[in-house]
């Protein structure tokens, strides 16, 4: 009897263990390690999540209020870069003191993404200056949905077992898109055509103006590492006292200096103008605030510059 129990007892805990493999099995094969993506700007770390969704795991290097034309990589950035699955990050110049580091990167196994590449040459803007293209496209919500294809198609090629949930993330996404870009136009009807002059510290907003029917004057060139000198000053303030304009606007990734200085320059010819608000332009909020998302950012610029100026 004895016997009979032990050998009882035996098998029950080979049947037991058997359970436990195919359970170990069953686990190992649901789980799977996310790709990871690494997005230079805050306002492509906020598109890869979008339309990722769940499936990705998205780093971002540069946080709210950073000038990417400034921006230097650090080690540890590079270092991220370097083990990313995929790598997206803006082009046309905007990360001005990265472009090294792209290239060289594009001889490693990864796939790396430029957002504006492709775009129709008769929607990119040209500094008349350099003559290089202005790189602020995601003022233009509409020429942005056009780029963010870039990142979609890049997804599929990178996890084709997914291309379902970033197809329906996308198609989604696309008509919030439509939606803002509307919005916007709603609010602009708001300020009379002869107000709809945008002065800010850099030329960060002119395919905002080409986009919504706005002159757009930057004190700044397209980019930040320009300086504006006291002929910048003396011209751009003759101008706003000649026109009256109602308001100035300082930027969240640009220092105040310089638009308090075209301010003080205006009131010296006894003209007073206003600081109509920050205007969020080479980065979005603060996570988890309103403007934390492109959405949320593009809505919070576009109902500043209406109330200051309406």
């Amino acid at each position: 009897m004895m016997k009979k129990n032990v050998r009882f007892i035996a098998i029950i805990m080979v049947f037991v263990s058997f359970a436990m493999v195919i359970s170990g099995c069953s686990s190992k094969e649901v789980v799977k390690t996310k790709h990871t993506v690494v997005a230079t700007t805050t306002m492509l770390a906020d598109l890869a999540r979008v339309i990722g969704g769940d499936a990705i795991e998205v780093q971002a290097l540069m946080g709210p209020g950073i000038d990417p034309h400034l921006y230097n990589a650090s080690a540890g950035d590079v270092d991220k870069m370097s083990k990313a699955d995929l790598l997206v990050y803006s082009g046309l110049h905007l990360e001005g003191k990265m472009g090294d580091i792209f290239e060289n990167l594009k001889g490693s196994n990864k796939i790396i993404i430029e957002i504006a590449e492709g775009l129709d040459e008769s929607k990119l803007i040209t500094d008349q200056m350099s003559g290089a293209h202005d790189p602020h496209i995601w003022f233009d919500v509409l020429l942005w949905k056009l780029a963010a294809e870039n990142l979609y198609n890049g997804f599929i090629e990178l996890d084709p077992e997914n291309e379902a949930i970033y197809t329906s993330n996308f198609e989604a996404y696309k008509k919030e898109l439509d939606a803002l870009d509307t919005y916007i136009k709603e609010q602009v009807e708001l300020v009379p055509e002869s107000a709809r002059i945008l002065i800010t510290a850099h030329d960060a907003f002119n395919y905002f103006g080409k986009a919504y029917g706005f002159d757009v004057m930057g004190l700044q060139g397209i980019s930040t590492q320009s300086e504006a000198g006291t002929a910048d000053v003396t011209e751009l303030a003759n101008f706003i006292v000649k026109h009256k304009i109602k308001a100035l606007f300082v930027e969240s990734s640009v220092p105040k200096k310089n638009i308090e200085a075209l301010q003080e320059a205006v009131a010296a010819q006894g003209f007073d103008v206003a600081i109509g608000g920050e205007l969020y332009s080479d980065s979005l909020g603060s996570a988890g605030t309103p403007a934390g998302t492109y959405i949320g950012t593009v809505k919070a610029n576009i109902d500043t510059i209406v109330n200051a100026l309406k």
